[in-house]
């Protein structure tokens, strides 16, 4: 159809060559964007606009997708399905994809998928150095959704090195008793006895008995021994414990009706 067939329609004349493929398909992709992002849209509508953006295989088609990873939908087998196509279909659109990825971890309240979808498209040490990233970007003081913080702190326990351990350490004193409670874990998960000093300081002052008891438990676990110099202190943070104790070599260890130290 030649530009006289447009006009005599009424139609505008097609848009100077190397814009007309742009404008189209920025609109198609706000226009799939927004239904994939509305929870009350109807359930084949998604999956049609999850689809039609997954075919595009673009770093923007990719950004459209992450909405639907800020919503959950009844029943729980629909709102997997549709997420898991979606994270397909984003690692699909390769590392162009992973700015927006991050971009959004920064701002969303559950990372779940996006966090499986950094591991699915960066090597190791790439990976590490954005979940490093991601966790300055907390702080320790109360939040009213600890859920991303807890995401990421899960996710550092996938990753070994003393910086991962020194990031992690500086929750061990978050005011939310969960945050603490993953810390310790993801601490042990390290493998490194350099965590001593912040885990007898957490014993010190930790309030929470099954915290008290996960750090117990981890040095048993590891078999580490209580540098001397951090004993006292260890053995005043063991007066309200009843199923651990202190032995004179710095190990810890269960005891059952005497105290083995």
């Amino acid at each position: 159809m030649g530009l006289f067939d447009f006009l005599k329609k009424g139609s505008n004349p097609p848009p100077p060559a190397g814009s007309a493929a742009k404008t189209p398909s920025s609109k198609k992709i706000a226009s799939h964007a927004k239904v994939v992002g509305d929870k009350r849209a109807q359930t084949y509508d998604r999956a049609e606009a999850i689809q039609a953006l997954a075919a595009m295989q673009s770093a923007e088609a990719a950004e459209a997708l992450l909405k639907r990873f800020t919503f959950t939908i009844d029943p729980s087998i629909t709102d997997q399905e549709e997420k898991e196509s979606a994270y397909l279909a984003v690692v699909r659109a390769g590392k162009d994809a992973v700015p927006h990825v991050i971009a959004f971890c920064e701002k969303a309240e559950v990372l779940t998928w996006p966090i499986r979808i950094l591991r699915d498209l960066l090597d190791d040490a790439e990976f590490k150095a954005e979940l490093l990233k991601l966790a300055e970007g907390f702080d320790t003081e109360y939040a009213r959704n600890v859920e991303p913080k807890l995401q990421v702190i899960g996710a550092l326990e996938q990753v070994k090195g003393d910086d991962i351990r020194e990031a992690v350490e500086r929750f061990l004193d978050d005011s939310n008793e969960t945050v603490r409670f993953h810390a310790v874990q993801t601490t042990f998960a390290q493998e490194s006895d350099a965590c001593l000093p912040a885990l007898v300081k957490l014993l010190e002052a930790e309030e929470s008995i099954r915290i008290k008891n996960k750090v117990c438990e981890g040095l048993i676990a590891k078999g580490w021994k209580i540098p001397p110099e951090l004993v006292e202190t260890t053995q005043k943070a063991f007066r309200d414990l009843e199923d651990y104790a202190l032995a004179k070599d710095g190990t810890v260890s269960r005891y059952g009706g005497f105290r083995i130290a």
